[in-house]
């Protein structure tokens, strides 16, 4: 029954990698495989060790979580028995990079795990610096844009008041008629000027 279920992971590439160069076919016309140096062959353990990390915090992260499932009922057998299934691989699979240390490197084996645990710290450590500085750059942007706004948004007030300001008073019915009033006094000299009363007393005389 455990053979028919579905792997709990994809495809490993790593370790697909690292076979691959560990045995290499001839070229064609050549009787000896080419000679893969152990620097390359150790990188490749190493990304392979990576990826296994990855996948026993994944099943350490999940196997709580998904026993308490199982026991309310939440999910099947099937998907629990998946996932012991992938643990097992996984165990078999921490136990063959050891084997492939300690073959390229004496006592390697103890410290590869550490050193791709390092490694993925790091990796995650550079994801969420990257994210703090994408965010930090999306909130720039968003602050520059609200703040050309309100900049807008003020000098176009600022304008209006200026236009308010600047316009002539209205001159009401009132003040028209005043006016007038004071042309028509200028125009006529006013009240009598004291010039033409003495002409008038000398034509008495």
């Amino acid at each position: 029954k455990s053979l028919s279920l579905e792997p709990w992971f994809g495809p490993h590439l790593p370790r697909d990698i690292y076979l691959s160069l560990l045995h290499l076919e001839p070229e064609p016309g050549k009787e000896k495989s080419p000679t893969i140096p152990d620097g390359v062959l150790k990188a490749a353990l190493l990304q392979r060790a990576l990826e296994d990390i990855k996948r026993i915090l994944e099943i350490r992260n999940a196997k709580q979580a998904l026993s308490s499932l199982l026991q309310r009922g939440s999910v099947g057998d099937d998907l629990w028995q998946q996932f012991l299934r992938a643990e097992k691989e996984i165990e078999a699979e921490l136990r063959d990079v050891v084997e492939e240390a300690n073959a390229l490197q004496p006592n390697w084996g103890q410290t590869i795990f550490q050193s791709a645990n390092e490694m993925h710290h790091n990796a995650m450590l550079r994801e969420k610096i990257t994210s703090i500085q994408a965010k930090g750059k999306r909130d720039r942007e968003w602050w520059d844009r609200e703040k050309a706004t309100i900049q807008s948004n003020f000098m176009k007030e600022l304008g209006d008041d200026e236009k308010e300001t600047a316009k002539p008073a209205t001159v009401t019915g009132t003040d028209k008629v005043g006016s007038e009033e004071d042309a028509v006094m200028v125009e006529g000299g006013g009240p009598a000027a004291p010039g033409s009363s003495k002409k008038k007393r000398k034509a008495k005389k």
